[in-house]
């Protein structure tokens, strides 16, 4: 019988596999020799996933099979995070007397890690600082990237706590195939401008770029970088050989910030272990998942996250959030930026998909499809109104709205959003810029 190419592939890897296990079986125990276990069978688990996946979702990549929805009941199992429950959403309202965020109750922000751990401490009395960030890649901002900046304004002032804020202009010199250093470091000037316009309190707040100031918590981006292997890099973010080798170098950057020691003028004299917690996109997850297998080693408590979902594209018709999986920068007619006019919203809305039927009465006898209704999902996300979501919900799922109504509430709302923004933003100088991002300690982060 001949023996194809496949089938000897498969027995020459299993003949390895057997001497990988004899080799192993003649090492005496050791952390090398249990790390080294540890990364064969993450690197097991990822081949595994791979064969099977159905969705990818890492840092640079969101996408579903065949152009379907995201389930975020498999990202949760497969990172192995927890659901944002009720339980939790109520502590939030009663530790700080404060009505949730809109996007907690909704649900927007719906997996964390150990955040009933933030809250279980900061009920003793104990502080946190949060730490989140942005990579410059565009003039303009859309709605979907002030979604972690405006979450986390609203964590600052319910907690009174100070935030730090990452521009990773370096990763996105080294990712883009035409920007040069001087357009990232601009770009990140411009977009702290849009950061600095959802409300942050200078007092509490420190926004620095890593071109500028990344050295000086190089000592714990290089702590961290010694504790990942090549091996585990690779299997979290999937480096491939043509890449650049700075791309290996940047996920010990991201990290760094987790940990107060990297903020000596604000945390110098203070527990270097104060814990921190990071809102963010759920895509961002496997670089803190790696983080937090570093922390223990080095003696570092690990950082929690609160993580959220994506704003879809307005071009989504079964909440494929765009090109590759989320709201795309690429296509502006598929988002709303910050940048946009009242006719532009106005148009991009009339043309998002929705879920309406074609005729009035094919909408009154069935009503509309509100699990494809991009229109209902955006107010979902920015209506603050709870009843007046769920009349909407009520109204025009059961057939007596039709998605004209629903398109106008949406453009009224998110033209409040955005002229809102535009005249934040209008108002903040390149001194309030430079405010912000001076290196300062913030003597009144916790009042």
């Amino acid at each position: 019988m001949i023996e194809t190419m496949e089938e000897k592939a498969i027995q020459e890897i299993k003949q390895l596999l057997q001497l990988v296990d004899q080799k192993l079986s003649s090492i005496p125990s050791s952390p090398m020799k249990h790390d080294l276990i540890h990364e064969i069978k993450q690197w097991s688990d990822e081949k595994k996933e791979s064969e099977s996946m159905e969705q990818v979702v890492n840092p640079y990549e969101v996408s579903a099979k065949d152009g379907g929805k995201i389930d975020y009941d498999k990202i949760v199992e497969k990172f192995g995070c927890k659901r944002v429950d009720q339980s939790l959403i109520d502590r939030v309202h009663r530790l700080t007397s404060r009505d949730p965020h809109v996007f907690l109750r909704r649900g927007v922000f719906f997996a964390h890690r150990d955040f009933n751990e933030i809250l279980d401490s900061f009920e003793r009395g104990d502080k946190f600082y949060l730490y989140t960030g942005r990579g410059p890649s565009s003039e303009a901002l859309h709605l979907g990237h002030l979604i972690p900046f405006m979450f986390t304004k609203y964590l600052q002032e319910a907690f009174k706590v100070p935030v730090v804020i990452q521009l990773t202009d370096d990763e996105k010199f080294m990712w883009s195939k035409t920007l040069k250093v001087e357009d990232t470091k601009r770009l990140a000037r411009e977009n702290i401008k849009d950061i600095i316009a959802c409300g942050f309190d200078v007092e509490k707040t420190f926004i620095f770029s890593n071109i500028e100031h990344a050295g000086t918590f190089y000592e714990n981006t290089l702590k961290i970088g010694k504790c990942v292997t090549v091996n585990k890099a690779n299997a979290i973010f999937g480096f491939a050989g043509e890449d650049p080798v700075g791309k290996m170098g940047f996920p010990p950057v991201q990290a760094a910030p987790s940990f107060a020691s990297s903020f000596q003028h604000l945390f110098l004299g203070k527990d270097n272990n104060l814990r921190c917690l990071i809102p963010c996109a759920i895509d961002q997850d496997p670089y803190f998942r790696m983080t937090r297998d570093v922390a223990p080693r080095l003696d570092y408590s690990k950082p929690a996250l609160i993580e959220s979902k994506f704003l879809p594209s307005l071009k989504a018709s079964t909440f494929k959030l765009g090109v590759n999986g989320k709201m795309s920068a690429s296509n502006p007619n598929s988002a709303i930026y910050v940048t946009d006019t009242t006719k532009d919203i106005k148009k991009k809305v009339n043309s998002a998909f929705s879920g309406g039927k074609d005729n009035s009465t094919e909408q009154e006898n069935a009503g509309a499809d509100l699990e494809v209704d991009i229109p209902f999902k955006y107010l979902s996300f920015f209506l603050d109104d709870d009843a007046e979501l769920e009349h909407i919900k009520k109204e025009y799922g059961e057939g007596r709205m039709l998605s004209g109504p629903v398109k106008q509430r949406l453009t009224e709302v998110l033209t409040e959003v955005v002229e809102k923004h535009r005249k934040a933003r209008a108002a903040v100088t390149d001194e309030m810029v430079n405010a912000f991002m001076a290196v300062r300690p913030l003597p009144k982060m916790f009042d």
